[in-house]
């Protein structure tokens, strides 16, 4: 009958430590589950930021812009004519 007791008692603390663990694992998972989302959020903000200065770059660096940058702050303009030189081209 001592040898019963003992196995009761085993079986008891078995099953304590399988709750625990079931508890644990539970948690666990919901803590890894909300850094998970976080994570997505932030590579979602992210891809999002990626997009918008992909069409700022473009904006940028579009040749009318370019042009009209020459022109208007830059004060350029094309030669004219008798302003161009020709400079042949050196055959080796």
């Amino acid at each position: 009958m001592k040898g019963g007791k003992h196995l009761v008692v085993v079986l008891w603390l078995a099953t304590i430590v399988s709750a625990l663990a079931v508890v644990y694992s539970t948690q666990r998972s919901r803590e890894l589950t909300a850094q998970l989302m976080q994570a997505q959020k932030a590579r979602d903000e992210l891809r999002y930021e990626q997009e918008r200065l992909l069409l700022e770059k473009s904006a940028w660096s579009a040749y009318s812009r370019i042009e009209r940058v020459a022109r208007e702050e830059l004060k350029m303009r094309v030669p004219s004519p008798a302003e161009r030189v020709l400079v042949p081209a050196e055959h080796n």
